[in-house]
């Protein structure tokens, strides 16, 4: 039978127990069901980018052909290059 989870006084505390605690001590990980939070949006980040104006100028001839917007493209270059980088031997 797991232990008890205690009560936490606020999250800094509850966070701190977590740090040094197994949660299978304390919860049947075997009854546990997956769920899919279809409807959460990445949280996001406004930042500003200088870019050289050639550079830009390519990027948005490439999202115009492509039918989409220049930002969601550069977003694309990004993540198919960090992609990359991670899974890089």
């Amino acid at each position: 039978m797991p232990k008890q989870i205690p009560n936490f006084e606020n999250e800094d505390a509850e966070r701190e127990f977590w740090d040094s605690q197994d949660s299978a001590d304390y919860i049947d990980w075997s009854q546990a069901q997956s769920v899919a939070f279809t409807k959460l949006k990445p949280s996001t980040k406004t930042i500003s980018l200088r870019l050289p104006e050639a550079m830009l100028a390519q990027i948005r001839l490439l999202a115009n052909k492509r039918d989409v917007p220049y930002q969601s493209l550069i977003k694309v270059f990004l993540q198919e290059r960090i992609d990359e980088e991670f899974h890089r031997p």
